[in-house]
């Protein structure tokens, strides 16, 4: 009480929730995502609307200037690498939220993942305006320069992409019902993707250095599918959870979605594999 008899309520305890929660702000409303994420967050979420626009820009060049889709050089790589990217490092800036990981890891790892993203696409659009391949083109000391720092970002993406994939089988990640399962399967789809893009560089690199540069080019091909498809599975998943917890379906019906999308995004995979294999 104070001097007056008037009882005063005692202090609350501070709320630790809020500080021990992992920094995860639902989709779908995007003033809501931008207001609540970190700076290291926001330059992410940035970088990766940019790099979207930037492959739907090189879309509207196709259509103007027109040339082949297919190939080593066409506007296609621009369009399919940007869009591909700024959706990746888009998804893996919200997946990662849910995480059990040191913030400060997180954001270091979620820099260089941006960083490396930015060098990739302008890595290869620069080379699509110079109507030259990017990987495997070891023409001009330039161009070799370029492939190498493409070989290079790749292996950073596959470090960075595995430590996180690490972080979310080694602790159970936060979030709603099923964002461990949509998660775990999503980075372990995920991992598929980028052992078939090793693949692809590997044996393109065998055969450009054997002097078979058009072979090298083409080997690629039949693993395509399988690595576009495996790659945004850790985007499908996790967002397909959410959708599901905004609904009032039970908790059984739930799951059952969730469990035949993870087994149907695992046939899918399947499929391209067994295609990849066939035609290679």
């Amino acid at each position: 009480m104070d001097r007056h008899g008037i009882r005063i309520p005692a202090a609350t305890a501070p709320d630790r929730t809020a500080a021990t929660a992992p920094a995860t702000v639902p989709v779908g409303r995007a003033g809501a995502v931008w207001r609540a994420a970190r700076p290291a967050e926001r330059l992410c979420l940035a970088t990766g609307a940019a790099l979207v626009l930037s492959g739907l820009v090189h879309l509207l060049v196709f259509a103007v200037d027109g040339g082949p889709w297919d190939g080593p050089v066409s506007w296609r790589k621009p369009f399919t690498f940007g869009l591909s990217f700024g959706l990746t490092l888009t998804a893996v800036t919200w997946v990662t939220s849910y995480l059990r990981i040191g913030a400060r890891s997180r954001t270091v790892l979620l820099v260089v993942f941006a960083v490396d993203c930015v060098v990739e696409v302008a890595g290869i659009t620069l080379q699509a305006w110079r109507h030259v391949p990017s990987h495997l083109n070891t023409t001009t000391p330039f161009d070799t320069a370029v492939a190498m720092t493409l070989a290079v970002g790749g292996g950073v993406l596959v470090v960075v992409l595995t430590v996180f994939a690490a972080a979310a089988f080694r602790h159970r990640p936060a979030g709603p019902s099923g964002m461990p399962l949509a998660l775990r399967s999503g980075f372990a789809i995920l991992m598929v993707g980028l052992l078939s893009g090793a693949v692809m560089i590997a044996r393109g690199v065998v055969l450009s250095r054997t002097g078979h540069q058009q072979a090298a080019y083409d080997s690629t091909a039949p693993l395509k599918p399988l690595h576009g498809v495996s790659l945004h599975a850790v985007l499908v998943l996790p967002a397909l959870t959410w959708l599901l917890s905004r609904t009032a379906w039970s908790a059984t019906a739930k799951r059952r979605v969730l469990r035949a999308a993870v087994g149907a995004y695992t046939v899918a995979v399947l499929g391209a594999g067994v295609w990849a294999a066939l035609t290679w």
